[in-house]
């Protein structure tokens, strides 16, 4: 692969990921109460569940809850229509183009208008249906362009096993870019010591500690959803000067819909396994981050190191990607994907059985091995396995799971487990039973780990090839 080729590679994937990272973090805490208000109730159900009090489990989502879905819902929808598009009627690089300015289109108008509620002193509910239409769009065409990226990155590298990672790591950059500046943006420096004045730990820790709050900090979150519309629209504009990818359309015998071909392919037991392992393990990974920041403070972790705590997650990342390709080259498929699965295991195991500040950030050195040797080997075996004509398919399969079915399992499943776990004592304040509760996604790993271990054997890509017509 040419060192051009290689830095635009990276760039896009710099951006894609900036995009990603500059809303999601401020959207904590921003669409519910204190922020934009979105806590009317417009689902309450309740849906049989055995075990569970009263042999069901209510369902009780809030405006905010709708808006949440939306991104996880886009992955699934985008797996039947966008990805398609792709793969048969659209260059990849001007599908991420015109997707990205649509999707920054509709994320700039978002922040707009939540920066012109905040100015106004308004109320944000009665114009709820059009943050939520802002949004829709977003994730809609949003989403589909991180199956995209990856099927440009991989359809101009000479030796993906070796260089998706060193890609790939950029993406992580991008998001922690995107992510940390607003950490210092949004705090109150009113009552930060003047730099210099105190040890640099002492400020940074008075730095993190000191948000602004009421209209200011939202005004500023606003300003977050606004940047990532911005950064959109510079890499729609990126996209165009990126390698040429062309789609594929279906030759004369061959299946006219790349997401059906695609999904012909789970009939290969080893390929089923898989995708009944990502299922598994996406949603373990996103249990991670529903019980992390709660499980961080109970722990002792002050609320301002919380979010650094988590970030050595994201370093970590960085450093394994770096060496995947070497670890891919020297474990092979099975031995590194079943390790990323173990990382889960053992981080929540260390959760639950060591509670304690000091293991409880150490061990999420582990992310790194988590999301590198499972998930970004999991798109490289793809693209290695699964036809090229359905390359954008294939992507958007697992994406289906990773970023779609397995989040919105994790919602409702790790929320009623934590409920099961929950003791309300004589005073009435609830405590979570962490060392019971956070077995379950460590045991939930390990069961993957070992359905890997037994079921999945991939077969030489030479082999498949002959089969698939990749």
């Amino acid at each position: 692969m040419q060192r051009g080729v290689l830095w635009k590679l990276s760039v896009m994937m710099f951006l894609e990921f900036f995009i990603w990272g500059a809303w999601l973090p401020p959207s904590f805490g921003f669409f519910g109460e204190g922020g934009l208000n979105f806590t009317r109730e417009v689902v309450n159900v309740s849906l049989p569940f055995p075990g569970a009090p009263g042999g069901a489990v209510p369902i009780v989502l809030q405006q905010q809850d709708l808006l949440n879905f939306l991104f996880p819902l886009s992955a699934i929808i985008a797996m039947f229509f966008a990805n398609q598009f792709v793969d048969r009627n659209f260059s990849a690089e001007r599908f991420l183009a015109f997707s990205q300015l649509v999707g920054g289109l509709a994320m700039l108008g978002f922040g707009a208008l939540a920066w012109q509620t905040f100015q106004q002193g308004g109320n944000a509910a009665p114009q709820y249906w059009l943050y939520f239409a802002c949004m829709a769009v977003h994730c809609l065409f949003y989403v589909p362009t991180i199956s995209v990226t990856n099927t440009i990155a991989f359809a101009n590298m000479s030796d993906p096993q070796k260089q998706f990672g060193l890609v790939r790591l950029w993406g992580t950059i991008g998001w922690i870019a995107a992510s940390w500046p607003f950490i210092f943006i949004l705090a109150d420096w009113s009552k930060v010591p003047a730099f210099g004045t105190v040890n640099f730990v002492d400020w940074l820790g008075q730095a993190l500690g000191s948000s602004l709050t009421g209209t200011a900090l939202n005004q500023g979150k606003s300003w977050a959803f606004m940047t990532s519309g911005i950064a959109s629209l510079v890499l729609a504009a990126f996209s165009l000067s990126l390698p040429h990818t062309p789609p594929k359309p279906a030759q004369q015998g061959e299946n006219q819909l790349a997401w059906l071909e695609a999904i012909k392919l789970l009939r290969r037991p080893f390929l089923a396994v898989l995708f009944l392992v990502t299922f598994i393990d996406a949603t373990v990974h996103d249990g991670f981050f529903f019980f992390a920041f709660t499980y961080l403070g109970k722990v002792g972790v002050p609320s301002n190191w919380i979010q650094p705590a988590m970030s050595v997650g994201q370093i970590a990342e960085i450093a394994t990607m770096a060496f995947l390709g070497y670890v891919l080259k020297s474990l092979g498929w099975r031995t590194t994907m079943i390790i990323g699965i173990l990382g889960h295991a053992v981080r929540f195991s260390v959760f639950a059985l060591f509670p304690n500040p000091y293991c409880a950030v150490a061990v999420n050195v582990l992310h790194g091995i988590c999301y590198a040797f499972f998930f970004a080997t999991l798109y490289i075996l793809v693209d290695e396995f699964f036809p090229k004509d359905a390359r954008t398919s294939a992507q958007g399969l697992f994406n289906f799971l990773i970023l779609g079915l397995g989040p919105m399992t994790s919602r409702f499943v790790w929320r009623t487990c934590q409920d099961h776990f929950t003791l309300t004592t004589m005073d009435g304040a609830k405590v979570v039973q962490y060392e019971q509760l956070l077995l379950i996604p460590a045991a939930s790993a390990a069961v993957a780990a070992v359905l890997l271990l037994l079921f999945f054997h991939p077969p030489r890509s030479a082999e498949l090839a002959g089969h698939s017509g990749a």
